[in-house]
This record gives structure tokens, sequence and C-alpha cells, in this order.
């Protein structure tokens, strides 16, 4: 890996090679651990790392950190959660609450109020479900299969990868409806489901984080969700707010079928309590 620092020094101390050998050597270390952790591990003090953070042009240990994360070539999902962490010296449960308020914030301000209608009129409309989500998104494919199940509606799963997802969206006709969760991308299985579109006539939902997506992208309904910035730890907050929400107002649509739904799980749950 090849690193370029704001500034580079002529000459290092032996600590500061050290340092520097580190960094190269256990990238993905040297991002989750504390100045006290990599002053234990290397035997060198706080203030030699320290000093050698402003010594390569850095204003401080998580100054360096950020620059080294910047051109860090080490896994995304590594990447993300130490672009996260590092915000702060520890780890702070009110802190990243507040960050899901921002996320929550955000998603509000750009969120289409009449693109959100259409999505619940989607989905009341449609005669079956289809909800696609792979990776970290199959939670939120997830929770919504339990929502709209509880409220009686035709719902189904389409496995996460693979041309396995083809025996599923086969049955999808012009009668239904395909959700597909492709926050920050679209995935090879995202684009099957919009070019198979074409020819079957089904109906499309996706769920999104980004403001601009290509026209070949598109699903017929586009629903805006902020997750965090680009680096960053990505939030599931919003995403499941939104999904609660559509929920509720397909249960309003609904009426009293939606109730009367959840009213026989109930009286079923009290009759098979050994279960």
């Amino acid at each position: 890996m090849e690193l370029e620092f704001p500034v580079m020094p002529a000459c290092l101390t032996k600590a500061e090679e050290k340092i520097m050998d580190y960094i190269f050597g256990h990238t993905g270390h040297f991002l989750f651990a504390s100045i006290g952790q990599l002053s234990e591990q290397l035997g060198i003090s706080d203030a030699t790392i320290s000093r050698f953070a402003r010594h390569v042009g850095c204003k401080d240990f998580k100054e360096l950190k950020a620059v080294v994360m910047e051109q860090s070539t080490i896994g995304e999902p590594a990447i993300k959660m130490a672009g996260t962490l590092n915000k702060e010296k520890n780890f702070c449960v009110e802190s990243w609450i507040m960050q899901q308020q921002i996320c929550l914030k955000h998603t509000m301000e750009q969120l289409d109020s009449v693109e959100f209608q259409r999505a619940a009129e989607e989905i009341v409309t449609a005669r079956r479900i289809f909800i696609h989500g792979k990776n970290a998104s199959g939670s939120m494919a997830q929770l919504l299969f339990y929502r709209l199940r509880r409220l009686g509606i035709q719902v189904s799963l389409l496995p996460a990868g693979g041309t396995e997802i083809i025996e599923g969206l086969v049955h999808a006709d012009n009668n239904d409806l395909v959700v597909m969760f492709s926050f920050s991308k679209i995935s090879n299985e995202g684009r099957l489901i919009l070019d198979y579109q074409k020819s079957a006539g089904y109906h499309t939902l996706a769920f999104t984080s980004r403001l601009y997506v290509p026209k070949e992208q598109m699903a017929n309904v586009n629903l805006y969700v902020y997750r965090g910035e680009e680096k960053e730890y990505h939030s599931m907050s919003a995403p499941a707010a939104i999904v609660d929400a559509l929920t509720l107002v397909v249960s309003e649509k609904i009426g009293a079928k939606s109730v009367d739904k959840l009213r026989e799980i109930h009286v079923l749950k009290r009759q098979y309590t050994n279960i």
C-alpha cells in the first residue's frame, strides 16, 4: 500500500519509522486502534505518536487516521466502520443516536411525499409482491416482508443472489410489484429485476440512498433514504423508519381488512400458546 501524507519528511526517527511501518503493514489494525492501544502495541509513548502525526503534516492523531483511511485499500465495510468510530475518541451511544436523528432528518428533507403515496398505492393494488434485498439490505427486505404479511398481503422474498432469483422472479407479471433495496448502488440482481421488467410487465419500487439515479437504473417508484456519508458505517435507522411508515399508510388504505387479519393472528396466537 502506498500512502501520501500532507508532508513527507526527509528523515524519520527510529520510533517514527516503526510507526510508519506499522501503518503500511497493518492498516486495518491501525485504523481501529486508539492512540493508547497503538502506543502499547509498538512500545512507543502517546507523545511520540502525536509528534509523528504533526511531523507528517497532520493536526493530531485523529487527522492522521483520517488521511490513512482516505487512501486505504482494505475492505469497504471495515473502512466504513473505522470512519464512524474515528469520529470520536471513544464510541458514545448517545452520539450514535444523535447521528441517527440526522439520518432521519436528511431523509425527511429529501423524501418526496407524492412518491411515498405512490409507493403505498402500488403495494395496495398489486396482486402479489416480491421483495429483494441482499447482504445488509436483506434485513430491510425481511422487515417489509414481515410487516406486509401480517396485513394479509400476498408477499414473498426473492433469493438474495445468484441465478436462483430467476426462479422466483419468473412468476411475476403485470399485476405484481417487485420491491428492491438498492441503496448506494444497484446490484447485478437489481439490474436483472429492472431488465426483466421490460418483458414481464411488473411494476418496481426501489429504496435508494442516491439523490441522482441514472434513468436506466430507476424503478417505477423510488424512495430516498439517507444512511450516512460514503465512508461511514451505514445505518438502517432511516430505511426501517420508512418501511414502518409505509406499512402504516398501507394499513390505513386497506382499512378494516388489515384489522381483521391482525385480530385473526392474535386469536390464533392465544389459541396455540404452547407452540
